[in-house]
This record gives structure tokens, C-alpha cells and sequence, in this order.
């Protein structure tokens, strides 16, 4: 097994972990929101607009982890 195979493993791994933890966490954060929701319906508006700011930061940092990933693997 060459040097590029194992860059490629990784960066596998790495891609894998970092979608992992993307999906728990917007998981853990939407059951948050929900209950927030129901204990307190007046404040849902608010509730959902917190969600969806905090998620779409957990997608960017996914989406940077998985581009470093690959400029790992894909370096000469």
C-alpha cells in the first residue's frame, strides 16, 4: 500500500467523520428546537430562525472539513 493509497483511506475517514458528527449535531439540534417548540409555542418563530442559523454553520464547517479532506488527498 503506496502513499496515495493511504491519503485516499483518510481523507475517506475524515470525510466520514466530519458528515457523522454534521448529521448528529443538526440531529441533536433540531430535537432542541422541537421540544423548545412545544414547551413554549409563542416562541417558535424565534426558536426556528436560531435553528436554521445554527445549522447552516454546522453545514459550512462540514463542508470546509470535507474540502480539506480532499485537498489532502489530491496533493502531489
Amino acid at each position: 500500500m503506496g502513499p496515495n493509497a493511504l491519503a485516499f483511506l483518510s481523507a475517506g475517514f475524515g470525510a466520514g467523520l466530519a458528515v457523522i458528527g454534521a448529521g448528529l449535531g443538526i440531529g441533536k439540534l433540531a430535537a432542541a428546537a422541537m421540544e423548545g417548540s412545544a414547551r413554549q409555542p409563542t416562541a417558535a418563530g424565534d426558536i426556528r430562525t436560531s435553528m436554521i442559523i445554527a445549522a447552516a454553520l454546522i453545514e459550512g464547517a462540514t463542508l470546509f472539513a470535507i474540502v480539506v479532506t480532499l485537498l489532502l488527498a489530491l496533493k502531489p
